[in-house]
């Protein structure tokens, strides 16, 4: 965007075009609140007489002595004591004022009923009564008497109301003025009378309604024709008067008849007529009123402001009580009142500070009062040159209201929401309407007048930041304070300012601005960047980013794009930045590079705590790399393409720099390593090394995070061809963390060499201790070994790399424990402490779930040493008991009968000790003559031997020729209850074919486990026997490791013997074994 044309108002800080009708308030002057000489000393005048002529009684919280009230007038206007004396003395000698009482008949209520209508015609009399107290009672009391007005006050001094016809609340609210000589011998009188007429008694009948009034008709036949009646009277003595009255006075009557007559409304004013001052004689009473209140109010402010302490708009008792005095005497209504109190606090206010909420009265007492046509030509005039005044004079405050109201002042947001609500309630005003109706709404003055004042205030600015010395860095810093400036103003305006001007006019002053203020920025960032040329030093390049992200926090401060119906001039302005970007990237990588080179210098690797198991290299490290991500999450280049290819080079820089650091930091271990001679301190080295390499890869593994990838990929998904980003920053990032991998596992295989040997050694001794030894006792030195060390290691090495270590030390274990168990294998006292060993080493390994997991310690490796183990310890009884074992759990595996099977019934008689067997019959044999066809036979044996040893093996017939013998024959084996029960117990039927010449052939096996024979397990004598049909089986053709292991006892006879019956059985089985097709 192209700022290089300025917009109208832009350099000088001028406005634009104002609204018709708006106000030039740069050239308003306030008018000034101080009077001249003659006119200080007409005023002073006018005070004095005010108060040396009072009247009435004082109003409470006023000032009752005038000792008080003048000496306030002398400090008020500033005069010396002989000069106030003087002013005095010419005041007592000028001629007093004619004192009246403004006396306002308002209504009366609950007269009398007079008239045979039982209602009243009332009418008052009333007038000031001169030279005679109230005869009798205490001052103010009211007295029942015969006199009337018209018998106490000469005629031409009597006033008389209208008549009110006909009713017993009548409403007059007429106002007479009645003069008086001395206020302490003259007393208020008013007598009510009801008005009668001539009427005939005709007349008088036709308004009859009651009895009341037949009583009525015959009283006044008594009287003379024409006769008032009288309704009561009020009697006051003027000195007990305050100088202004309202109130209701209860209506006295003449006799005791009738004592309750009602009520009457008086209003009662104490005012002056021909007063002698000159101020009095040549200007208007509002006027002077005014000037008064201007004076006064002056004093109290002034005062405030030497005591340090601001005026909240209350006078004091004095001036109170001289204002009211004066606007008392001089008669002045509510609506002039507060006209002079307008003009008066209005201009005050424009010179003075003092509270704008002061000005909020005097505009809702003249709205309220206000009549079209009221004032005169100069009054209106003077009105409408206080409003234009005002108006002017608030909206040059609110166009410098950022210097005007300041936050450092805590109450200036309610200061400045009072003027905006003075001027609103102002421009409200019916008078306003009337006197200035040219004039533009008040919002949009206050906008233009807002508008303007942002201008200015950011020349004003641009005027104190600039350097002293020209050059391009003094300029950028320059430019970058000004913009901290607008973004620190934008926010007061959003938190502050903004919320005033909306609810008080609906104006949006953050949006108006933020948009002429980043109009401003954008234009002198513009050519800040186009001066500052190419290539950009380094110097340059970070003075460049600086500006770059403080205009980017304040364009967040702004509208998105999609609330907004223009252009900004801040739009894409990071394409003006764009040859700064390699000073930037290159600037962060080589500030990055020298923090890892100066932190892996420092560094002593060691530990920095018991729960924090990496050194200070790590932790800087990491910083390094959080600040990396910092400056690309504050870059936030907005072009996704130049977007993607910046955090490419991010990604790089940080893979590149976890590598540099993995080897300046092994470096570092060489280096502190070389003077040791106590290995256990180069190995605690390693662990710490290894423990900040884990560190590198888990802060290496969130930069996808940091960086925010997801974001970033979304940004650029269809700019990219497909696979891109995955080929270029994840490959980048996997092969950081494989290289950081390799180096941790080296590290760690380094670790668990050192181990390796001692856990060897120990094995090897294990397998040599002394038959004598028990086997747990041989493996304590094994174990303490482990304890140590591997505590050690816990304790030195993060989680995850003694993990690595315990799989690498229990891989390498099992290896070791399996040549022990192959080079042991006769040797069953060996074996059991092997087997031992193997134990107590997978709980230390799993240690309690701290170590590895079970699925990691059982490896196929483990299991397969540990079934050896399990059957090397064994002895050969033992060995012979689970061979049996295995051909059991064979038998019950196997479900096909291709041998053949034979058919059996087993019984227990627990009575007799006897094993019943009843051999059935065989079936599906093979043919093993040449014939094509078997002599089958069957024998019974009780297995193992050692458990059976009393029983010799029993024989059926021998069939010839018949490959589904049915034998029937029955055996009974007496033999107790207890060795058939054991594991591996059986009854052994093995089916041979019967050769004269030679050894008998083998047609299979089948072995019946004794422990499942009915009445074995009960004490009751079986019921009939179920048959079984047992399938034959044919010993493993590829040997029995069992078997193995009893053949290599070779000094053990028993164990030879069984090998060399079962190895016979084996070679006969695999003579006939079955070929495929078969």
């Amino acid at each position: 965007m192209d700022l290089s044309l300025s917009r109208p108002g832009d350099e000088q800080g001028g406005p634009r075009a104002r609204p018709q009708g708006g106000l030039l308030w740069e050239q308003i002057e306030p008018p000034s609140h101080h009077f001249s000489p003659e006119e200080r000393d007409l005023l002073y005048e006018e005070a004095l007489y005010t108060v040396l002529h009072r009247l009435g009684q004082p109003e409470p919280n006023h000032v009752t002595k005038a000792s008080e009230l003048l000496g306030y007038l002398q400090e008020a206007f500033q005069l010396q004591p002989e000069e106030h004396q003087q002013m005095l003395q010419r005041v007592r000698e000028l001629e007093r004022p004619v004192f009246c009482l403004k006396a306002t008949v308002k209504q009366a209520k609950g007269i009398l009923g007079k008239d045979v209508s039982g209602f009243s015609d009332p009418y008052c009399l009333l007038g000031i009564e001169q030279g005679v107290g109230v005869p009798g009672g205490s001052p103010g009391s009211r007295r029942r008497q015969k006199a009337v007005v018209r018998h106490t006050i000469p005629e031409e001094q009597t006033h008389r109301t209208q008549v009110v016809n006909q009713t017993l609340n009548p409403v007059w609210d007429e106002t007479f003025i009645l003069e008086f000589e001395d206020i302490t011998n003259a007393s208020f009188r008013l007598d009510m009378w009801d008005l009668d007429t001539v009427e005939s008694v005709r007349q008088k009948l036709g308004e009859l309604t009651d009895l009341h009034g037949l009583r009525r008709i015959f009283k006044e036949a008594r009287k003379d024709k024409g006769q008032d009646d009288f309704l009561g009277n009020v009697v006051l003595r003027l000195q007990d008067l305050h100088c202004r009255e309202d109130q209701w006075y209860p209506l006295e009557p003449c006799t005791e008849t009738y004592p309750d007559r009602g009520q009457c409304h008086l209003q009662f004013q104490l005012i002056h007529k021909r007063r002698a001052t000159a101020a009095s004689r040549s200007q208007p009473s509002y006027t002077v009123h005014r000037h008064l209140l201007q004076q006064l109010v002056s004093h109290e402010v002034t005062q405030h402001q030497a005591g340090s302490t601001s005026w909240d708009g209350s006078l004091s008792p004095q001036a109170t009580t001289i204002l009211f005095l004066h606007a008392t005497q001089k008669d002045l209504s509510d609506f002039h009142q507060s006209m002079a109190q307008w003009l008066a606090y209005s201009r005050l206010y424009q010179s003075l500070e003092f509270p704008s909420s002061c000005l909020l009265h005097p505009i809702t007492s003249m709205e309220y009062q206000w009549i079209q046509g009221r004032l005169k030509a100069e009054q209106l005039e003077e009105l409408a040159t206080s409003f234009t005044s005002l108006l002017a004079y608030g909206l040059s405050l609110i166009r410098r209201f950022r210097s005007v109201f300041p936050l450092s002042v805590s109450d200036s947001p309610s200061r400045l929401q009072s003027l905006l609500r003075v001027l609103v309630q102002m421009c409200k005003m019916k008078a306003f309407g009337e006197l200035c109706s040219d004039s533009a709404p008040l919002p949009q003055l206050v906008m233009e007048a807002l508008r303007t004042g942002t201008v200015e205030w950011f020349h004003l600015k641009q005027q104190h930041h600039q350097p002293m010395v020209q050059g391009m860095l003094v300029a950028g810093k320059a430019l970058l304070n000004l913009v901290q400036d607008v973004m620190g103003d934008l926010h007061q305006c959003q938190r502050t300012w903004n919320k005033i001007f909306q609810n008080v006019l609906k104006i949006d002053l953050f949006s108006m601005a933020f948009l002429e203020l980043q109009w401003l920025v954008a234009k002198r960032a513009q050519d800040h960047t186009s001066a500052v040329g190419s290539p950009v030093s380094p110097e340059m390049g970070e003075s460049l980013f600086q500006l770059y992200i403080s205009l980017k926090e304040l364009c967040r401060l702004g509208p998105v794009p999609l609330d907004r119906d223009r252009v900004l001039a801040l739009d894409s302005f990071h394409h003006w930045f764009q040859p700064a970007i390699p000073s930037w990237l290159q600037k962060t990588y080589s500030v990055a590079l020298e923090r890892v080179q100066r932190a892996v210098q420092m560094d002593k690797l060691v530990p920095l705590g018991e729960l924090t198991k990496h050194s200070t290299s790590a932790v800087d490290l990491s910083t390094c790399f959080a600040q990396i991500s910092h400056t690309a999450r504050q870059l936030d280049w907005p072009d996704p393409e130049e977007a993607f290819m910046i955090t490419v080079k991010f990604v790089e820089d940080t893979c590149r720099l976890a590598l540099v650091y993995c080897s300046l930091i092994k470096a570092r271990a060489r280096e502190l390593s070389a003077g040791q001679k106590d290995q256990g301190q180069a190995a605690n080295m390693l662990c710490v090394v290894v423990n900040d390499m884990e560190q590198l890869r888990l802060v290496i593994g969130k930069l996808p995070a940091q960086l925010a990838w997801e974001a970033l990929e979304q940004r650029v998904g269809a700019l990219l061809e497909h696979g891109q980003l995955q080929n270029t920053l994840h490959a980048q990032l996997q092969g950081a963390l494989a290289g950081l991998g390799h180096e941790i596992c080296t590290g760690v295989r380094t670790l668990a060499e050192q181990l390796e040997v001692g856990i060897a050694k120990h094995i090897q001794r294990l397998v040599g201790v002394k038959e004598s030894v028990l086997p747990e006792d041989a493996i304590l030195p094994l174990m303490k070994f482990l304890e140590v060390e591997l505590c050690y290691m816990n304790t030195n090495l993060v989680q995850e790399n003694f993990n690595s270590l315990l799989t690498l030390l229990w891989t390498h274990t099992l290896t070791v424990l399996a040549e022990a168990s192959a080079s042991q294998r006769s040797s069953s006292l060996a074996s059991s402490r092997l087997k031992v060993a193997l134990q107590n080493l997978e709980i230390c390994f799993h240690a309690e779930g701290c170590g590895l997991p079970p699925e990691a310690l059982h490896t196929a490796t483990f299991q397969a040493l540990q079934r050896d183990l399990e059957l090397q310890a064994a002895s050969s009884r033992e060995l012979i008991q689970k061979y049996f074992c295995s051909r059991i759990q064979q038998q019950v595996e196997t479900t096909s009968e291709e041998l053949g099977a034979v058919t059996v019934k087993a019984s227990y008689r627990a009575s007799e000790q006897k094993l019943h067997v009843e051999l059935l019959s065989a079936s599906g044999l093979r043919p093993l003559d040449s014939n094509g066809s078997s002599d089958p036979f069957v024998q019974l044996t009780l297995e193992p031997r050692h458990e059976f040893p009393e029983l010799a093996p029993r024989e059926t017939q021998k069939h010839k020729k018949d490959l589904h013998p049915l034998f029937d024959e029955t055996f009974e084996f007496l033999v107790p209850a207890e060795p058939c029960q054991k594991d591996g117990s059986c009854l052994l039927l093995t089916v041979l074919d019967h050769d004269t010449l030679g050894a008998d052939d083998l047609e299979g096996e089948a072995f019946l486990p004794l422990r499942g024979v009915p009445g074995l397990t009960s004490s009751e004598e079986p019921s009939e026997a179920p048959q079984m049909r047992l399938p034959l089986t044919y010993p493993a053709p590829n040997g029995d490791p069992i078997l193995q292991l009893l053949e290599s006892r070779k000094g053990d006879r028993e164990a030879q013997a069984f090998v060399r019956l079962r190895r016979q059985r084996a070679k006969q089985a695999s003579q006939h074994a079955l070929r495929p097709g078969q």
